[in-house]
């Protein structure tokens, strides 16, 4: 049997919180599309609006969540803005999201 020794009951409850947080982020569709799409490289807005059909003002608004809650970066160049994760918590999420819901996976044979 597996016992728990010297559990910090405050770190658990402030991971436990950012846990939260980012999950709560994360359960909106437009802003899990988001990432999945950030997650496969730096994509700018115009991109991201073609991609997904995600349209203004709510791709900025999503955007803006995202990156208030520090999922994603910016860096402009020129007149584009481009994203990209600044969350390796996040990009892990992901990966294991898109392990369990997205990908393909072949079909067993019958018989």
């Amino acid at each position: 049997m597996v016992t728990m020794v010297d559990i910090d009951l405050d770190t658990m409850r402030t991971s436990a919180a950012r846990t939260c947080s980012m999950l709560k982020t994360l359960s909106n569709p437009d802003r899990l599309l988001l990432l999945c799409q950030i997650s496969q490289g730096e994509s700018c807005v115009s991109d991201l609006e073609d991609a997904l059909d995600i349209h203004q003002p709510t791709l900025s608004q999503q955007l803006g969540v995202l990156r208030d809650e520090g999922l994603v970066d910016t860096r402009r160049d020129g007149k584009f803005i481009y994203y990209s994760i600044a969350s390796k918590q996040a990009l892990a999420v992901m990966q294991v999201l898109y392990e369990q819901f997205c990908e393909v996976k072949p079909k067993r044979a019958k018989g």
